[in-house]
């Protein structure tokens, strides 16, 4: 449209004859006025052409950030993720070691409830039928057959020297408790690693070992210094 204006200037203002005889100076000026405002206008439509560049090149790396952003939320979640599987294969792994401990915590009660109850003994009164069906209960369905017996028994008796007896009234019951104490110590601490909400060390409080594990260390207060120790006790069991 411009070179078509511009002929039609030339061929009606000009004159075709005259336009090619312009001298070489007034040949340039000529130009040099017709083209200008292309130049110009190649000029802003370049600046608007960045422009638009600049703007798709902002918006490419608004969406580059958003997905960098995108992807550390990701990294994030994986990583909570793992975290949470960590966490639940330790506490996993703690379950299936806690039961066996229950297990064990459950033959150290029965030692320490036939060392005061058995029936050879003066004041036992558990026959050995009897002895043998508790062991039956703890080896099978209930590790925690024993430690709800001395539960009953010490709340049945009202005599606290009695009640003390049933725990240390011997080297041998202090060293069972001593025992129980130590080993129930060390699966708590054991859970703790591994709980984060103290849901499994309190469900060990509440359970029948952690009951009679609370009583335990209240007679321990009261017991002679020597029972009470487990350094000289020791911890071994002795049938």
């Amino acid at each position: 449209m411009w070179l078509l204006l511009g002929f039609l200037y030339i061929a009606g203002t000009v004159g075709w004859s005259q336009f090619v005889t312009l001298p070489a100076e007034q040949m340039g000026s000529f130009l040099e006025g017709a083209f200008a405002p292309l130049a110009f206008l190649w000029l802003v439509i370049g600046y608007f052409l960045q422009q638009a560049e600049l703007q798709q090149n902002t918006a490419a790396l608004n969406a580059q950030a958003r997905e960098i952003e995108r992807a550390g939320e990701q990294a994030a979640i994986q990583s909570q993720k793992m975290i949470e599987n960590e966490l639940h294969a330790r506490q996993e792994a703690f379950l299936r070691v806690a039961q066996n401990v229950r297990g064990h915590l459950g033959s150290i009660a029965g030692f320490l409830f036939i060392s005061s109850q058995g029936a050879a003994l003066e004041d036992g009164s558990v026959t050995r039928e009897e002895q043998s069906e508790l062991f039956t209960q703890l080896n099978t369905i209930d590790t925690e057959v024993f430690s709800r017996r001395l539960l009953t028994l010490n709340l049945a008796t009202q005599d606290l020297q009695k009640r003390l007896d049933f725990f240390y009234g011997t080297i041998v019951r202090a060293r069972h408790t001593n025992n129980f104490i130590y080993t129930f110590e060390r699966l708590v601490a054991r859970a703790r690693i591994v709980d984060t909400d103290n849901m499994i060390t309190d469900a060990l409080y509440a359970s029948g070992h952690g009951l009679i594990y609370t009583i335990m260390l209240r007679h321990r207060e009261r017991a002679p210094a020597e029972l009470a120790d487990r350094t000289k006790t020791g911890i071994g069991i002795e049938i």
